[in-house]
C-alpha cells in the first residue's frame, strides 16, 4: 500500500474508533440505567387507560441501533474521503521531492525543489536535499574541471617527450646527453604531477588513519627540509609556535606544511624576502599561518589560488617549479581533517595562508 492509502486508512480508523468509543460511553453510562419493566401507561383519546407502553432498554436499543449504524457508516465514508484528501495535501511536498530525486538520478544536478510553506519536517527535508544537490553540483563541476586540467597537464610532458624523440630520430648528430637531460627533467615533472594527483585523491577520499600529531613538530620538520632552498634564494624564514596537538595523518599534515612553506619561498621577492611561519594554539583549534613577502596580489587572483594547476601570477620555471597543485592539495587535506583554509593577500605584498584544524582533546 502507498503511504497515502495507509494514512487514509489510519485517519478513517481513528474516526471510526472514536465513534465506537462514544457509543460505548452511551451504553455504559446511559442505557444500562434504563429499566426493563413497565414504568408508564399512556391513556387513549377518551382519557381511559390504554395499553401499556414499555419504553425499556430493548426499545431504546431498537430505536438507537439503526441510527448508530447509519452514523458509523457515515463516519467511515467521511474518514476515508477526508483522510484521502488530507493525506494527499500533506504528502504533496513528497511528490516534489521525489520528482527532484528522479531528475538528479538522470545526472541533472541544477534542479532545486525550493519548497514554500512553513518550516516543518518536509521543508527541512527539501532544504537539506537542495543543499546536497548544490554541494554535489559544485563537487562534480570541480572534478570535471580538475580532470580536464589534469589531462592537459599530463599530456604536455608526453607531447614534449614525443617531439624530442622525433627530432632526435631525424637528427643523428644531436647531442645525446642534452636529450637525455631534457627527457629526465620532463619525466621528473610528470612523476611529480602524478604523485601530487595521488596525494590529492587520497586526501579527497579520506583514506588515512588518524593519530595524535604535534603540528609544531611537523612544521619544524618542513622548515628544516626547505631551509637549503630558502638560503639558495636568499629568503629568511622566521618561525614561532607552541606545542599544538591535532588528530590526523602525520604524512598529510607534513605535506600541508611543506607545500605552504615551499610556495612562500618560491613566490617571494627576488632577494631578501622573508617567510613567517607560526603555530598558534587556541581553546578549540590550532592555526598554522605562513606569510611571505612578495608582489601585491589582487583579490580576484587570490580567490583562484586554491584551484588546481594555478601557479600565482605566472607559471614558475626552474628547478623548483611546482605542478600547480600545492594549495589545492592543502585545501583538500585541510578539508579532510575537518579544518578551514584562509588565503589572504597582504597589504604590503605577498600572501598569508592560515590552516585552522580542530584541537585534539
Amino acid at each position: 500500500m502507498s503511504v497515502r492509502l495507509k494514512l487514509t486508512l489510519s485517519y478513517a480508523g481513528v474516526i471510526v474508533l472514536t465513534g465506537v468509543l462514544m457509543l460505548a460511553v452511551v451504553w455504559v453510562f446511559l442505557l444500562r440505567y434504563v429499566p426493563d419493566g413497565v414504568w408508564l401507561e399512556w391513556p387513549d383519546q377518551a382519557g381511559r387507560p390504554g395499553a401499556p407502553f414499555v419504553p425499556n432498554r430493548s426499545d431504546l436499543e431498537r430505536a438507537f441501533a439503526p441510527r448508530a449504524a447509519t452514523m458509523m457508516a457515515f463516519l467511515l465514508v467521511f474518514g476515508l474521503v477526508g483522510g484521502w484528501i488530507l493525506a494527499g495535501r500533506m504528502l504533496a511536498p513528497l511528490t516534489k521531492i521525489t520528482e527532484a530525486t528522479r531528475t538528479a538520478a538522470t545526472g541533472s544536478l541544477s534542479h532545486r525543489i525550493a519548497l514554500d510553506g512553513p518550516g516543518d519536517e518536509f521543508r527541512e527535508l527539501a532544504d537539506g536535499f537542495d543543499d546536497m544537490l548544490a554541494k554535489l553540483e559544485s563537487q562534480v563541476a570541480e572534478q570535471q574541471r580538475f580532470a580536464a586540467n589534469a589531462s592537459h597537464e599530463l599530456r604536455t610532458p608526453l607531447a614534449i617527450t614525443q617531439t624530442l624523440l622525433d627530432v632526435a630520430a631525424n637528427d643523428p648528430n644531436r647531442d645525446v646527453d642534452e636529450l637525455l637531460g631534457r627527457l629526465r627533467l620532463i619525466n621528473s615533472r610528470a612523476i611529480d604531477l602524478t604523485e601530487a594527483l595521488l596525494v590529492l585523491s587520497r586526501a579527497d577520499q579520506r583514506s588515512f588513519a588518524r593519530e595524535q600529531v604535534d603540528l609544531s613538530l611537523v612544521t619544524e620538520e618542513a622548515v628544516e627540509t626547505l631551509l637549503p632552498l630558502a638560503e639558495q634564494r636568499g629568503v629568511q624564514i622566521e618561525t614561532s609556535g607552541d606545542p599544538a596537538s591535532v588528530s590526523g595523518s602525520p604524512a598529510l599534515l607534513l605535506q600541508v606544511a611543506t607545500n605552504l612553506i615551499h610556495n612562500a619561498i618560491v613566490h617571494n621577492l627576488p632577494e631578501g624576502g622573508t617567510v613567517s611561519v607560526t603555530v598558534a594554539t587556541g581553546e578549540r583549534s590550532v592555526v598554522l599561518t605562513v606569510a611571505n613577502t612578495g608582489e601585491k596580489l589582487s583579490r580576484e587572483l587570490v580567490a583562484t589560488l586554491t584551484e588546481p594547476f594555478q601557479r600565482g601570477t605566472q607559471r614558475i620555471h626552474g628547478d623548483h617549479a611546482g605542478v600547480g597543485l600545492g594549495l589545492a592539495i592543502v585545501k583538500s587535506i585541510t578539508r579532510a581533517h575537518d579544518g578551514n583554509l584562509a588565503v589572504l593577500a597582504r597589504p604590503g605584498g605577498g600572501l598569508r595562508v592560515s590552516v585552522e584544524l580542530p584541537r585534539d582533546s
